[in-house]
Formats: structure tokens, sequence, C-alpha cells
């Protein structure tokens, strides 16, 4: 797909996606004619930048990432992951993520209780086929 096509199912402009380009974090290929290319894995690594820069980490630290983000499961292998230049920034970042989600599934459950209680409260009074109410557990 072109970088147009890209930008439409990802909803990140062209130009963002040749800086994520210019910045080595993510790699078109190249048709004779010199227009980039992108396969379909491209969305879900544009996806992925988009996330990790949400979090916090910069595109520098995304560079050096990536590689070990993308091994099978998250089990990264020591030829695939450079040297780190900003570990402690790379700490900082991941403290606050877990920090997020805590509060997001916190959050999350507050949000499902909520939900529960508004379906309870909208859900019909039993009542006999004379229309009296049934009272539960007496």
């Amino acid at each position: 797909m072109k970088i147009g096509e890209l930008a439409a199912k990802t909803g990140v402009a062209p130009r963002l996606l040749r800086y994520y380009e210019e910045v080595g974090i993510l790699t078109p290929f190249r048709s004779p004619n010199g227009y980039r290319t992108y396969g379909e894995p491209a969305i879900d690594r544009v996806h992925q930048i988009r996330e990790l820069l949400e979090v916090g980490l910069t595109t520098e630290m995304i560079r050096e990432v990536l590689p070990c983000l993308e091994s099978a499961e998250g089990e990264a292998h020591a030829r695939e992951c450079p040297d780190a230049k900003d570990l402690e920034g790379l700490r900082r970042q991941l403290t606050s993520i877990k920090r997020r989600i805590d509060v997001l599934q916190r959050n999350q459950r507050a949000i499902e209780a909520y939900l529960r209680f508004q379906e309870d409260a909208e859900a019909p009074v039993p009542t006999t086929a004379d229309g009296v109410m049934v009272l539960v557990g007496e």
C-alpha cells in the first residue's frame, strides 16, 4: 500500500509517517519508481509507535526498543536488542506505564460496577399475571 493508504488506515498524516521513516522507526519498501510502499504489518507498527509515544517514550527510545518488542511474545533476544542509551529514562517510562495501567484498571472496575448497578436498577420488577409485584427472598 502507498503512504496515503497507510495514513488512511492508521489515522496518521503522511507527513508524520515520513518523519517516522526519517528517524528510523518505520521502514517502507521502495518501488522501482521510488514510491514508498508498505506491507500490512506497517499498520500494526504505526499503531504501536503511536501508543509508545502516547505513554511518553521519545522516538529515540522507540527506535531502541522496537527490535525487542518485535520478538515473539515479548521475549527479547540479546542480538536483536541494541544497547539502550537511556536506561533510566526507560525505567521511568515503565513506571509511568504501570501507574497508568493501575489507574485504568481501577476505573474499569468502577465503571463496570456502576453499569451493573444501573442495569440492576433498570431490570423489570417481577410480577404475577395479574400485575402483583413478586417479592424475591420472602
